[in-house]
């Protein structure tokens, strides 16, 4: 063991009774104490030094060693260091480094204190402290310049910073402190801290500081519970209330929540709305997430305590999420009690977690994600030969075996960010006789690489960033209402591959019949944990992906209805890399109903597709091929669609049912050529 780290946490406090038990964040300073330790990169090893039961407990359970401190040690006068000497002799080992690390900073850094390790083991000091840097002019009582000359007042930039010790930590090189018992010896090096991790707790007004800060300095973290209990005004609502004539209520509410809320039923947490409330919007809003609502309730804490009781729950695993003061009470019972970022200042004091989003603002979705967040992985089971299911829904069309192949035109980006080439588009989709057309939808912002959102590039509407270009041909709310109208009078389905959740909750609003999942966004589990939840069917496509990401990817979104497309994600398509019989591979896999998403040049291959049982088939379409932008290339022009879909009903007409007859065609022939011999 080279570095050792120790955490002196007596009983007694003159300031704050039992101070190393005080809960900042929600968190105990003593855990918090040892959790940073613990993350620094260069400590092998933290013991906590205490004489007291409590403090010794929780210290475990944070993953720390525990000492017991000798009576004679554990007294006001005794030292910090007298503390660390005797862990040192209790545990019989001299590491290195010893490091010296106070409760009564919250928030400590363990990148700070690992690059103050780092200077003691280089051998750049012997004894580190960690200090914030200031330019504060420093007085005596009597009137006199401390650190500074009162004739000459210098300007903050011209001065070079002091530094204030802070009491977070201490780095000794542990023959140094056993040869001059205190921690400043040798060389003395002074590790900067930030002012957010600066503040020390000696008094009550410097824990109730603390508090207030936990949250704003805290690092988000996912929040591990079995449970999420909300309140509804102010949480799922800007706690504002629209009234009409008639003195009707609304209110204003996120869509983005009922995805969340998905989520996190989906992934086994309980969810429960709890508010004081007789407005029937509470249990409206309740239905349509689909969640329990206790509502019209005078007194929260103990129904609060009734339920997570007939529910088995765990308080200590359980949050509770509020924004006034009636909320201080189940706040009280959880073990992660959670406020909006405008809630009241006594409930974001008392919160563990406060949240970014506003009530009303996304408040809930941010929640979910972050507990989702902390929720294991399911495991990846091996996936064997299945039944094959029926045919998938899709709106008003069944596709699967036995159904008329569903031929899809992708216009994808083709369209270049014009609604009426788009509409062209569709219109030779309709003529061809597909029965839908595709899209992408993105959220440039997310999507585009930030490496190449600054690059510049050339295109029909002149010099732009690629980032300006992306935009430029994304349509937006307006432009697919409009589309969504006009394929509904052309009698077309339409849909879209989204390539972030933005997107998804975009598509949710447009409410699509149908999601389809790229084959690059095969491994993004975010965005397909998302999919899943919507409950909408789902068009899988497999290029660029190995069996063992689409085993993942169908774990996620499940079996009963997923559609796969074959795809090889190469433009254009060789056919030496079709691959075609990964169809059958792919049938047999998953007992899914499976397509072919094509890129080729010409109808060859995506024909031989239907022929090897392509139950759908997806093709980008393009008015002219040599039209600017990047899929134009590997498109079918219209005449090449209207002829693929052509050939499409024919193949389906000439491959019967497998059943061995002589058909009427044949009787003629038959009794004229047919020869019988014994």
């Amino acid at each position: 063991m080279r570095v050792l780290a120790v955490v002196p946490a007596r009983g007694g406090s003159a300031g704050v009774p039992l101070k190393n038990l005080a809960l900042v964040g929600g968190v105990p300073l003593v855990t918090r104490a040892v959790r940073a330790s613990l993350r620094a990169e260069l400590v092998d090893q933290v013991v906590v030094s205490t004489d007291h039961d409590g403090i010794a407990e929780t210290a475990r359970q944070a993953g720390a060693i525990v000492v017991q401190r000798p009576e004679e040690l554990s007294g006001a006068t005794a030292s910090s260091e007298s503390a660390v000497l005797h862990a040192l002799d209790t545990l019989g080992e001299d590491p290195e480094v010893v490091v010296l690390v106070q409760c009564t900073s919250a928030f400590i850094d363990p990148e700070n204190l690992s690059a103050a390790v780092r200077m003691v083991l280089d051998g750049e000091a012997d004894s580190v402290v960690s200090g914030l840097p200031t330019h504060e002019f420093l007085w005596t009582a009597a009137g006199g310049g401390i650190n500074h000359d009162p004739a000459v007042r210098q300007r903050r930039q011209d001065r070079e910073p002091q530094f204030r010790e802070n009491g977070a930590f201490y780095v000794m090189r542990t023959a140094g402190l056993r040869a001059h018992g205190h921690r400043f010896f040798g060389e003395v090096a002074v590790q900067p801290v930030p002012a957010q991790h600066a503040m020390e707790i000696d008094n009550p007004e410097d824990l109730e500081l603390v508090r207030a800060l936990a949250p704003f300095v805290d690092t988000p973290e996912p929040i591990d519970v079995d449970a999420v209990i909300t309140d509804f005004d102010g949480v799922h609502t800007d706690d504002r209330a629209y009234v009409d004539s008639d003195g009707r209520e609304m209110v204003l509410v996120s869509r983005s929540d009922g995805m969340g809320v998905s989520l996190l039923k989906r992934s086994g947490v309980k969810v429960l709305i709890m508010s004081t409330e007789h407005n029937p919007v509470v249990a409206a809003r309740a239905r349509k997430l689909g969640v329990p609502v206790l509502q019209g309730l005078a007194e929260k804490r103990t129904v609060l305590r009734d339920w997570l009781t007939i529910e088995g729950l765990d308080p200590a695993r359980v949050a509770y999420v509020g924004n006034d003061v009636n909320d201080l009470g189940p706040m009280g019972e959880v073990g992660w009690p959670i406020a909006t970022p405008d809630a009241h200042p006594r409930v974001r004091a008392a919160a563990r977690v406060v949240l970014t989003s506003a009530g009303g603002s996304g408040a809930v979705r941010e929640l979910c994600d972050r507990v989702v967040a902390a929720r294991p992985e399911p495991p990846v089971a091996e996936i064997r030969v299945r039944p094959h299911f029926g045919p998938v829904a899709i709106g008003d069309v069944l596709v699967g075996h036995g159904e008329p192949v569903y031929v899809i035109g992708e216009i994808g980006i083709n369209h270049n960010g014009d609604l009426d080439l788009a509409r062209q588009l569709i219109d030779v989709a309709a003529e061809a006789g597909c029965q839908a057309v595709k899209f992408q939808k993105r959220t440039p912002a997310i999507c585009v690489p930030e490496e190449q959102k600054g690059q510049i590039r050339q295109t029909p509407w002149g010099e732009m960033t690629y980032l300006e270009y992306k935009e430029r041909t994304e349509f937006g709310r307006d432009e697919y209402r409009q589309i969504a109208k006009y394929c509904d009078e052309r009698g077309l389905h339409w849909f879209a591959s989204p390539w972030d959740v933005p997107s998804v909750e975009f598509l949710e609003e447009m409410d699509v019949l149908v999601h389809k999942v790229a084959s690059a966004s095969v491994a993004d589990h975010e965005l397909l944990r998302v999919l899943a939840a919507t409950g909408k069917p789902i068009i899988l496509s497999t290029g660029m992906s190995t069996l063992s990401e689409i085993d993942q990817a169908v774990e996620i979104l499940g079996t009963g209805k997923l559609i796969m497309m074959h795809a090889t994600s190469t433009y254009p398509l060789p056919p030496e890399e079709a691959n075609l019989r990964t169809i059958t591979t792919l049938k047999e896999r998953y007992g899914v109903p499976v397509g072919y998403s094509g890129h080729e040049r010409g109808l060859q291959i995506s024909l031989a597709a239907v022929t090897l049982g392509a139950v759908c088939v997806e093709r980008h379409i393009t008015l002219d091929r040599t039209m600017w932008g990047s899929d134009h290339a590997a498109s079918l022009e219209p005449s090449g669609l209207e002829h693929l879909v052509r050939d499409i009903r024919i193949i389906e007409q000439a491959m019967g049912d497998g059943v061995k007859r002589v058909f009427p065609g044949e009787e003629a022939p038959k009794a004229r050529l047919r020869r019988v011999t014994v």
